[in-house]
């Protein structure tokens, strides 16, 4: 193997199938569970030893569904409407030169499976199943917190959250155990936010189901649920 070439360490597991829908950062639904399983050559216990004495992790990972060729010097962020240009290293944008992205995340335990090795068991993280994860490393919070930090752009995007509507019977279609997560997903609104059409019906892939929904004056209403697996991928 390429000394320099990087190396899938490990894959993310949770119930975001597809990209649509997950959090435009990472930590901001704590609710949201994911595990952690490392790729083979790396199920080592030796090399998590210590890493349970911390309670948030770095994730460095690949854009795995924004790889291609060639890259553009600015990009157009889907949190200022989809129309403004900025420079694509000012952004957090998947589309850039190497599609690396870098997420914070907390770590509620590990645990030592006897197949797979050493698995992390983390909360709020902002990736897809099955995404490759490149490194780990602990959260310092003496270095790496800057409450006094500018937020650029970010600093002037009204944060705001949506009232669901999910009928009971719709309901009653999701693992009780997916519930609170997925209300919270769809409350932080899934939708791109340059779309606002409310007669527009949308689709999110959630563990093995399709819910489909519309949005009115920041109410959503939950309209269907289907399996996921009857869609075309």
């Amino acid at each position: 193997m390429n000394p320099n070439e990087m190396r899938v360490i490990a894959r993310i597991h949770n119930d975001f199938p597809t990209k649509f829908g997950i959090p435009h950062q990472s930590n901001r639904l704590d609710v949201l569970k994911a595990t952690i399983v490392f790729e083979k050559e790396y199920r080592v216990r030796d090399a998590v030893r210590g890493l349970e004495e911390y309670s948030y992790i770095w994730l460095l990972w690949q854009f795995s569904e924004a790889v291609r060729d060639g890259w553009s010097p600015t990009v157009r962020p889907p949190r200022l409407g989809g129309n403004t240009r900025m420079g694509v290293f000012a952004t957090r944008s998947p589309f850039r030169p190497n599609n690396i992205g870098l997420s914070s995340v907390k770590l509620e335990k590990i645990e030592q499976d006897p197949v797979l090795g050493p698995v992390l068991h983390i909360s709020g993280a902002d990736l897809m199943d099955g995404t490759p994860i490149y490194d780990i490393k602990p959260y310092l919070p003496y270095a790496d917190s800057h409450p006094e930090a500018a937020g650029g752009f970010t600093d002037q995007i009204e944060d705001y959250r949506l009232e669901v509507e999910f009928p009971e019977l719709l309901m009653e279609q999701i693992p009780k155990e997916q519930r609170e997560a997925l209300l919270e997903v769809l409350a932080n609104d899934p939708r791109p936010r340059y779309q606002n059409d409310p007669d527009r019906l949308y689709g999110i892939a959630y563990g093995q189901k399709d819910i489909q929904f519309r949005v009115r004056d920041k109410k959503l209403q939950v309209v269907n649920v289907r399996p996921f697996n009857t869609l075309l991928r």
